[in-house]
């Protein structure tokens, strides 16, 4: 039987330390903390999606082989123009990388910022609005 992937549920971000990675994203992309499981608890909630943050070298996860802090390319979509996001990674601290630049997103045309999260995995913010 063949059949299709509809949508992404959640991701795993292996990180150094869950409690820096976790205020992170809920201090710079307003993610909405969550604590859930017996061995795994943290999760970010946005939208109808979430990200599971995994201690590295936690025991009781199913994961890559070669799972590590730093090893992640994402890409967030907004609905905020790029110079709103680059004021906002500003005023919180967090160094642009790059942006805003012309890229291809899954849906057509985004304009993009890309910064670090504190493992150093590189964070993509995307809008749509042109």
């Amino acid at each position: 039987m063949r059949f299709t992937v509809d949508r992404l549920d959640h991701l795993v971000i292996t990180c150094r330390d869950v409690a820096t990675s976790s205020n992170w994203y809920q201090r710079v992309l307003g993610m909405e903390h969550e604590e859930y499981g017996r061995n795994r608890r943290c999760a970010l909630r946005f939208g109808g999606q979430k990200i599971n943050l995994r201690p590295s070298g936690a025991d009781g996860w199913e994961t890559a082989d070669d799972a590590m802090p730093g090893s992640q390319d994402l890409c967030f979509v907004t609905a905020v123009a790029s110079e709103d996001v680059i004021d906002h990674l500003r005023e919180c601290g967090v160094v642009v990388t790059e942006g805003p630049v012309h890229r291809l997103g899954a849906l057509g045309p985004i304009t993009s910022v890309y910064c670090k999260d504190p493992d150093g995995n590189l964070v993509e913010i995307a809008s749509y609005q042109g």
